[in-house]
């Protein structure tokens, strides 16, 4: 192949070095006013009175808006339908939105904010998972008990798997909120146009769902509703579900003044009011034999999903499906729920429900080494999904399973067999130990994702060889801009120069699904494939004609026909002219649907998703028993994504996956007094710095899937998922203090030593 495996530089490298890259912040337009929010101050209360004459007052004030002035809907549409864009008679977590503030200047606008008198009645709010699930607190959502989900997993006969293992033991495990912090906020522009329809531009993950929120809040039809995807300066779930938010915050105010509006959150604001990782209570039993075989899992778990559903039911059931491991086992039972809070809502993040439970199942298998007297790695090697074998949801795997591979490939990364020592052996004030995690992920959106598992894609060849590509998936930092050229260029036979792809534009491509669930690659690719297919039919007649040589001895390669033997060579663009000149058709739109899945909601079990990617962590530490302090030393991540469509942007993705792993696990903690979060910035907020980068080692494992573009599965989330177990079961093997609750925080060490 001539560009797939190959690192080709990324297309959009030199602009965003080069600072000519725009972000939704660097755009203006003619007129253009600025929103503002003014929200709720406590966790849930009733609006009694809300004074706004001294706001509508300030000079340069040009409107405030409240539900009852939203034109449309006033509804953000997700999975449920119960989220309002504007709380009315009451609200539900502090921060939530009750007013849009617009005016001339950001800063009269916030002035205006800070000049609303809001009267109202403080109602019982409830702020943990604990007092969610007490049965005597009030409902504060619309589902009963509390519980937006539930989900569950029903395998085997689990009561017989206990009674049979030589042990068995149960665990509870805690994890907290993790923060996106992408370096660009949320922002979007809402632009009117005379014809009474609106253009959208913004930073998003999910332009489509965007058009849907738009078009139920101004109440336009999805016709007249056109969004624009902007440079988007990292994402990781966070701008999935809340851009919608944002883009109805400034359409509301278009539609009504006719002018463009810009809403553009500041990094405080982003971090109080925004989705975030669910924190999660879990608690799982597991029962093996003397020999290590894992014979029975039990697991229940909580999602704090905050105030409103937004994509936890989607989250949860993905949290589900992984919540028993990469492991072969035949009695399991899972009962996974999701349950309301009067906090900020969460959503997807980077993982989508899975590092929470990972953390808990890899802590699991460590302890269950140790009391086997086995090392974790032939633990994990008696149990791990191999071909042949069946997941916990019943799915055969029949191809495409690397995780043997990288479980030897992680190990020998990290100098296992010399490094890893009991830990009863080790003295000093810094201890060093090494530790291990695996996981697998199943790729897209599975089978709970519905309607959503579809991908388009539109190549358009000129007559000077160019070749224009649309597609409805964003590049939001993650390198797939590039691969999509890659993909293009390999199926058409030119060169990745050849080749620009477009800015996301919902009038341009029909809807193509979110990007989200690690499915560019596989799901816009073989869209591509597919427009690339189309029109390759009529490249390899018209080479056919010019060289008086039968189709199937020509092949399409680099910007060159080759027939049989090299004997005759033509450029791609001579191709091209010629076709042109016969008429020919160099345009085509691509499609691609998911390769069925199957699902029982009563029992659990099917084809949750059509393919999984495997991967295995192992992480070094160096942790002062006096402080609690924890240093990285070095990360290995030996991953599974099929092909490797750019080997050195995918290094780039693991490398950067683990970092933010790293950061899950042991720095990123929100503190939060009453419902409100306490350090919304990175001076308080501790993510990690080049200073806390380790040696970080990435290892493509490349098991192909044979339905894959050029056999790609997914990757983009696989590399955080796992990296916090590996760490925390490296502080074990450094210390013997078990951690089973993260971020493992210093303070949090120094407790668990001393109990």
């Amino acid at each position: 192949m001539s560009f797939i495996g190959k690192s080709i530089q990324r297309i959009d490298a030199v602009s965003k070095v080069n600072g000519s890259a725009k972000f939704i912040d660097d755009y203006y337009f003619d007129s253009m006013l600025y929103a503002r929010i003014f929200r709720a101050p406590v966790p849930r209360g009733r609006i009694k009175n809300l004074d706004l004459s001294a706001a509508e007052k300030l000079a340069g004030i040009k409107g405030i808006f409240t539900a009852k002035d939203i034109p449309g809907a006033n509804i953000v549409p997700v999975v449920e339908k119960d989220q309002p864009l504007l709380a009315d008679e009451v609200f539900n977590f502090a921060g939530e939105a009750i007013a849009i503030v617009v005016a001339d200047d950001p800063d009269i606008a916030e002035e205006g904010v800070s000049l609303i008198k809001l009267d109202y009645e403080e109602l019982p709010s409830i702020l943990t998972i604990e007092d969610s699930i007490n049965k005597t607190v009030p409902d504060i959502c619309s589902k009963p008990d509390n519980i937006f989900s539930h989900y569950k997993i029903r395998k085997g006969d689990f009561e017989k798997g206990f009674k049979s293992s030589d042990i068995s033991f149960e665990e509870e495990y805690k994890t907290g909120y993790q923060e996106h912090a992408y370096l660009e906020t949320q922002g979007m522009i809402a632009v009117p146009n005379p014809e009474k329809t609106i253009t959208v531009y913004g930073s998003m993950q999910c332009p489509f769902y965007v058009q849907e929120g738009v078009s139920e809040i101004t109440g336009y039809p999805l016709s007249d509703v056109r969004i624009i995807h902007t440079t988007t300066g990292g994402a990781f779930g966070g701008k999935e579900d809340v851009p919608s938010i944002i883009a109805g915050f400034a359409s509301v105010p278009a539609v009504i003044l006719n002018k463009p509006v810009k809403m553009v959150f500041d990094r405080a604001e982003d971090i109080m009011t925004t989705s975030k990782r669910h924190p999660a209570w879990i608690k799982f039993k597991t029962g093996f034999s003397k020999a290590g075989k894992l014979l029975a899992i039990k697991v229940e778990f909580y999602f704090n999903a905050g105030a409103y559903s937004t994509l936890t039911p989607i989250v949860l059931w993905r949290g589900l499906v992984h919540a028993m491991g990469p492991y072969a086992c035949d009695n399991i039972h899972i009962d996974a729920y999701a349950v309301a809070t009067n906090t900020v809502p969460c959503g997807a993040f980077r993982g989508f429900g899975t590092p929470q439970v990972i953390f808990a199942c890899e802590t699991q298998m460590d302890i269950a080494a140790e009391k086997l007297n086995l090392s974790p790695i032939d633990l994990r090697q008696i149990n791990i999904l191999k071909v042949g074998d069946s997941t916990g949801t019943s799915h055969d795997l029949d191809e495409s399973v690397g995780l043997e591979k990288s479980l030897h490939l992680a190990a020998d990364g990290i100098d296992w067999k010399n490094k890893f020592i009991p830990p009863s052996e080790k003295t000093g004030r810094k201890r060093r130990g090494v530790g291990i995690s695996t996981l697998f992920y199943g790729v897209g959106l599975g089978a709970k994702g519905g309607m959503l598992r579809r991908a388009g894609a539109f190549i358009q060849v000129y007559r000077d060889g160019s070749v224009n590509v649309a597609v409805g998936t964003t590049e939001m930092g993650q390198g797939s801009n590039t691969v999509f050229a890659q993909l293009t260029a390999e199926a058409l036979g030119c060169s990745p120069d050849n080749v620009t792809i477009l800015p996301i534009d919902t009038s341009r491509v029909p809807d193509s699904g979110p990007t989200v669930a690690s499915r560019s690659t596989v799901m816009t690719g073989n869209a591509i494939r597919n427009a690339a297919d189309q029109i390759k039919h009529y490249l390899l007649l018209g080479a056919s004609e010019l060289s008086g040589k039968p189709e199937e001895a020509i092949e399409l390669i680099d910007g060159r026909v080759l027939t049989a033997g090299n004997e005759l060579k033509i450029s791609f663009i001579d191709v091209v002219e010629h076709c042109f000149n016969q008429r020919y058709h160099l345009t085509s739109q691509g499609w691609f649907k998911a390769p069925s899945t199957s699902w029982d909601d009563d029992t659990g079990l099917g084809n949750a998703y059509f393919i999984y990617s495997f991967v295995t962590n192992t992480a070094e530490v160096e942790v002062d028993i006096e402080t609690g302090e924890v240093e990285v030393l070095n990360l290995v991540s030996a991953e599974d994504f099929g092909q490797p469509i750019n080997p050195k942007m995918a290094e780039g993705q693991i490398e950067g996956g683990v970092i933010q792993g790293m950061g899950y696990g042991i720095m990123e903690n929100l503190y939060s007094e009453k419902g409100i979060f306490i350090n919304p910035g990175f001076s308080t907020y501790l993510i990690p710095t080049t200073m806390d980068v380790p040696l970080v080692k990435p290892i493509i494992v490349n098991e192909g899937y044979s339905k894959g573009p050029y056999k790609a599965k997914g990757l983009g989330e696989c590399p955080l998922m796992g990296v916090a177990p590996a760490i925390t079961n490296a502080i074990y093997n450094a210390t013997g203090i078990r951690v089973r609750e993260i971020p493992a925080l210093p303070e949090l060490i120094i407790k668990q030593k001393k109990e």
